[in-house]
């Protein structure tokens, strides 16, 4: 029989792929944006920032609204909000103006996260994990797409706020869509777990916040921080330590995102039957430390590119898991929990940039990524723990 869900879900990957392009829409128009705003581009840097602190500020609020309200209403509101975000951008008289909306848009992203991800968990009981990396190849692929599009708009002479407006008209159709779909009723598959479990492990012991709970949130910081990380120095590296010009350093980036896409994909179709996410969130840190450090000690452009390539492989779709786990353990709150989960993660967004922004204005870029193995190391030690306690904790029939 087939799940009357996927449609809803296409839907929500639809968003997903939106907001593949709003994680970059500010920076990829900057030059226009310092003229229209009348700033610099610390300015925009700011306004990017500002998305960040958005989501920062509003993630517990959102997951808990998302377990009382429902997943849809969320959902439903973070689409309006982003459309609000992408039209209001071009029309933005001031600074001041532009930055609240990129505010605004951060508040969207946490509602469409704490609706989002419950969702898929509950839509496909059995196949969480694959739901919810996919997320991450829509985003990527929402990434890919969006400098063509600018590309084409100015090659063409054409409004750079149409690369803005298009996207605002695909979340207001798809709000209009998602409205009309079925969505699990969370309470309900809440009871069902209880008096059936639906194929789920059951607690030997009871799984606390204490412990399991802030393993997962250092988790959740690190594993945003390793992401993030190479996507901001590996052009550096590349210039500072390979000897390669500012082009081909560049190209690590897109070698970082080829190894993403591929690694989301995979897990897409192992994840249904072959490796559990916790495993996943174990074996994705230690390939990621062994990149790291074969980048410290091996400097030629060969080895750095196939490490831009492992290193995009091993650092995506792990916040996803992290999630994946986090519905396991505490599966009767997966709203509030996807709010406090995805606040570590958007902390590290925003403490990771500014740490290692100053360790490279005392140090060099070898120091940053000798930052990032100790990151690694951290994710590895959170995650061997939350294996450890899952085994302790969940006990099949």
């Amino acid at each position: 029989m087939r799940n009357p869900y996927v449609r809803t879900a296409s839907s929500l990957y639809i968003n997903y792929f939106l907001l593949g392009m709003v994680n970059i829409i500010l920076a990829s128009n900057m030059p226009f944006l310092i003229k229209q705003l009348d700033t610099n581009s610390a300015g925009i840097s700011y306004m990017i920032s500002a998305l960040g602190i958005g989501r920062v500020l509003t993630y517990g609020l959102s997951g808990v609204l998302s377990d009382r309200f429902g997943r849809k209403p969320v959902i439903l509101v973070s689409g309006v909000l982003m459309a609000v975000f992408l039209i209001g951008i071009p029309l933005s008289p001031n600074y001041q103006i532009a930055f609240a909306f990129a505010i605004l848009a951060g508040v969207a992203n946490s509602a469409m996260d704490a609706g989002t991800y419950p969702a898929l968990m509950e839509a496909f009981p059995q196949n969480s994990g694959s739901a919810n990396v996919m997320v991450k190849a829509f985003i990527s692929i929402g990434a890919t797409i969006l400098p063509l599009a600018i590309f084409f708009l100015a090659e063409h002479d054409l409004f750079y706020g149409m690369a803005f407006f298009v996207p605002a008209l695909i979340y207001l159709v798809n709000v209009l869509m998602l409205w009309t779909l079925p969505f699990p009723n969370h309470r309900k598959v809440e009871q069902v777990q209880v008096t059936k479990h639906d194929g789920l492990p059951r607690f030997s012991t009871e799984p606390t916040f204490w412990r399991e709970g802030i393993a997962l949130i250092v988790i959740s910081f690190t594993s945003n921080g390793l992401y993030a990380l190479p996507q901001i120095w590996l052009p550096t590296y590349g210039e500072a330590i390979l000897g390669m010009t500012s082009g081909s350093a560049v190209k690590l980036l897109s070698y970082y995102s080829m190894g993403g896409l591929l690694s989301v994909v995979m897990l897409a179709f192992l994840l249904r039957r072959f490796v559990r996410p916790v495993t996943v969130l174990l074996i994705y840190p230690i390939i990621t430390l062994v990149s790291i450090c074969v980048l410290l000690v091996v400097k030629s452009p060969v080895i750095g590119t196939v490490n831009a390539f492992v290193l995009g492989f091993s650092t995506a779709g792990v916040f996803q898991l992290t999630l994946t786990v986090m519905a396991e353990f505490f599966w009767k709150n997966k709203g509030t929990m996807t709010g406090i989960i995805s606040t570590a993660g958007g902390v590290s967004a925003i403490v990771i940039p500014v740490v290692t922004g100053l360790i490279q204005s005392h140090a060099s870029i070898l120091q940053i990524f000798m930052f990032d193995a100790v990151v690694a190391v951290a994710a590895i030690i959170g995650a061997l723990y939350i294996l450890h306690r899952y085994r302790q904790v969940m006990a099949h029939d």
